[in-house]
């Protein structure tokens, strides 16, 4: 095996990335060396299978350069075996084949490889593709670790509620309500928002339970646990980034799709303490509750997508008080809508974001939410 490593470009610029070149044919492997070394990369070499086997077993290689035909191990070999390896499976591969044999190449793609490059090589070409690899696979690194981040959270956060649920004293809801409270204060924009979630579910359950449909179902109990369990509606939020969660700007696609997860961290760290703690309709609620309350009536919600009566009901009572409150909160984006204004929404997304049945019950409680939005107000409103 030979080995070339370069300095790094600027002092400004990360540490290079290790390229691996593995060929049978010494021009040709010297030909890529040289080529490469031109982009800033540090390089190794192996002369057939084996020996890059041994390399990647040895050290940290982020991208393989690997010809097909070759003594020894051939790159099928290589291949298949770097595929159900541990530490070797997400090393991205681009073969090397001559421009006539096309066919192997795309074998190889269909084996996992990246890409492939043709003899004889095109520089422009050559870089472009190490490049587009290279990106591919620290894009694929930042989704792990981000990954290995929310698991810690949650597992931290998990360990957190576990301590505290034990029975629903008063003196252990004030301590949860306390955890969803910081939790929340992450987004400085929230204010007395919990406490206003609190009295909305309240006022909603109250009012259904006056219905036929909803007289067996919605009883004291039900009230008592919306109420406790409302403040972890957006626990799960622990597990977004602060650069995603206190951007002032509209996210992007791909921030937007993180922000969407804390409704499935939230209930899934609330799972945990529901198997470590099993019965508590509290938890269950909590669970319902996180998981639930981004989902729409007419299933154009998340994170399920789930529709009408398939979503849960403390689901479906949250989600109407969430949106009125962010509706007549101010943000940075927006002033605070009035209450007439928001009620307008409301009453537009009746039957498609929202319950029929929970509108028709905040129509018939709206000097309630007027009174709640009065008397827990924001400090920084100036209302």
């Amino acid at each position: 095996m030979n080995m070339v490593q370069h300095s790094r470009v600027s002092d400004e610029m990360p540490e290079p990335n290790w390229v691996l070149v593995v060929d049978d044919n010494e021009m040709n492997r010297d030909l890529l060396l040289r080529r490469l070394e031109r982009s800033g990369f540090s390089l190794c070499a192996a002369a057939n299978g084996e020996e890059a086997l041994a390399t990647l077993k040895k050290m940290h290689i982020d991208l393989v350069l690997l010809d097909i035909m070759m003594p020894v191990m051939d790159g099928y070999e290589v291949l298949a075996q770097m595929q159900k390896t541990p530490g070797m499976s997400k090393v991205p591969v681009i073969m090397i084949t001559a421009l006539d044999d096309v066919e192997s190449a795309v074998r190889c793609i269909d084996m996992g490889a990246a890409d492939y490059v043709t003899k004889p090589f095109n520089p422009v070409l050559l870089k472009a593709r190490v490049n587009a690899c290279l990106e591919h696979k620290r894009m694929h690194d930042m989704e792990d670790r981000y990954r290995e981040q929310i698991e810690r959270n949650n597992e931290s956060l998990a360990e957190q509620v576990q301590l505290q649920v034990r029975e629903l004293s008063e003196a252990q809801l004030s301590t949860i309500f306390a955890m969803s409270k910081l939790a929340e204060s992450r987004d400085p924009e929230t204010g007395e928002h919990l406490e206003r979630m609190r009295e909305y579910c309240k006022v909603l359950s109250e009012q259904m339970s006056r219905m036929p449909k909803y007289r067996s179902i919605i009883d004291r109990g039900f009230v008592d646990n919306i109420y406790a369990a409302s403040p972890l509606h957006d626990i799960g939020k622990v597990g977004v980034d602060d650069d995603i969660l206190l951007k002032p700007g509209k996210l992007t696609d791909s921030e937007w799709v993180q922000m969407k997860r804390h409704s499935e961290i939230g209930a899934d760290t609330l799972r945990e303490v529901d198997r470590t703690h099993p019965g508590n309709n509290f938890i269950r609620t909590g669970i319902e509750i996180a998981e639930g309350h981004h989902e729409k009536w007419d299933g154009s919600g998340y994170p399920h997508g789930l529709s009408g009566e398939n979503i849960p009901l403390v689901a479906r009572i949250l989600a109407l008080g969430d949106v009125y409150d962010a509706l007549t909160s101010k943000r940075c984006y927006k002033e605070a809508f009035s209450h007439s204004k928001s009620r307008d929404i409301v009453a537009e997304g009746n039957g498609s974001h929202f319950d029929p049945d929970v509108a028709l019950a905040f129509f018939e409680t709206e000097e309630e939410f007027r009174r709640i939005r009065r008397e827990f107000e924001d400090p920084d409103s100036g209302e």
